[in-house]
């Protein structure tokens, strides 16, 4: 389950749309006119007038499912998921029309809702879209609804240029990602599929992993942004995979495995071997593959967790508390 977020000025527009599929159903709706599409478009429009001042009184939600849960949607069980949506969103108390269509494989639904409420106030847009990824997620485990695996599940031969490409370009980075070692590695296994990556600085001909401004990936004669692959696909999160990928190279799955059960077990180190041990950590991530120094950029918790160094951060700030409450 997904929400796509759509705010625009014409109620017109956006109502002939959701109604006018040949193969649209109204599961529900309040507020509005259901004699014909135009008796809806001016319900909304009515109620628009009542705060003029706002550009966007059009919202628009379009809520799909995967094809694995195509069974257990019937109208009943859309329409009630799609109610608690729009109030774990706080759509609230204003006009509202929920459409589900049947254009393509996956069960979706459109909701049309009136940004101006019944009290003539405006329903708070803020922080919508990561409120829609946390509220989306929520429901998807309170109804057993299956959780996409991302763009790896993206049928590519439904795509058309530069989105296929851009495809393309992702399944070919994750996978190099997950096999790779070093960056000289990583940029190898890239290149044996066509991509090519670059590195841009702020300032030409700089090598300081501070002056690293992105990263860009070309593949058929297209250029993309690493974010416009991936919002994460960054530089240090890149080398931070790398850089696990290495360790877990040099310790046996077995030994790997004795290290973190052995991680939830008391310490009995003393704290000098602890300091020790941490410094060798970042010494280790001080210079990357690459060839530009890290200068200590790199949060190693952000993709690769060491158990020493967790357990080291955990004492510290243990430490730091207790030195608080003498004070």
């Amino acid at each position: 389950m997904i929400g796509k977020i759509i705010k625009a000025a014409s109620f017109k527009r956006c109502v002939q749309y959701v109604t006018g599929k040949e193969d649209a159903r109204i599961l529900a709706s309040d507020g509005v006119l259901l004699t014909t599409t135009q008796d809806i478009i001016e319900s909304f429009e009515f109620q628009q007038q009542m705060n003029p001042r706002v550009s966007k009184p059009v919202g628009h939600i379009a809520l799909s499912f995967l094809p694995e849960d195509k069974e257990k949607l019937t109208d009943e069980m859309m329409t009630k998921i799609a109610m608690e949506y729009m109030e774990l969103m706080g759509i609230k108390d204003t006009q509202y029309l929920l459409a589900r269509h049947f254009d393509n494989g996956n069960p979706h639904c459109h909701l049309v809702y009136n940004r101006i409420n019944n009290e003539g106030k405006t329903i708070s847009d803020q922080y919508d879209f990561r409120r829609n990824e946390q509220v989306t997620k929520q429901l998807k485990r309170k109804y057993g609804l299956t959780f996409s695996k991302g763009k790896g599940r993206t049928k590519t031969e439904r795509l058309r240029g530069n989105e296929k490409t851009r495809y393309e370009i992702y399944r070919v980075v994750m996978t190099a990602i997950i096999q790779s070692k070093s960056w000289q590695e990583f940029e190898a296994n890239i290149k044996k599929h066509g991509v090519e990556v670059e590195i841009v600085m702020k300032r030409k001909g700089s090598r300081d992993v501070k002056d690293i401004q992105g990263l860009r990936f070309t593949k058929d004669g297209l250029t993309f942004k690493a974010s416009q692959i991936k919002r994460d696909l960054t530089f240090a999160n890149i080398v931070m995979y790398l850089d696990g990928n290495a360790k877990k190279e040099r310790v046996s799955p077995t030994a790997y495995q004795q290290q973190i059960r052995h991680n939830d077990q008391p310490r009995q180190e003393t704290n000098s071997r602890q300091e020790e041990r941490h410094e060798k950590s970042h010494q280790h991530l001080s210079s990357t593959s690459f060839g530009i120094p890290s200068l200590g950029l790199f949060d190693t918790s952000n993709l690769v967790n060491d158990p020493e160094d967790e357990d080291f951060r955990r004492r510290l700030q243990r430490k730091k508390k207790k030195r608080g409450l003498r004070i």
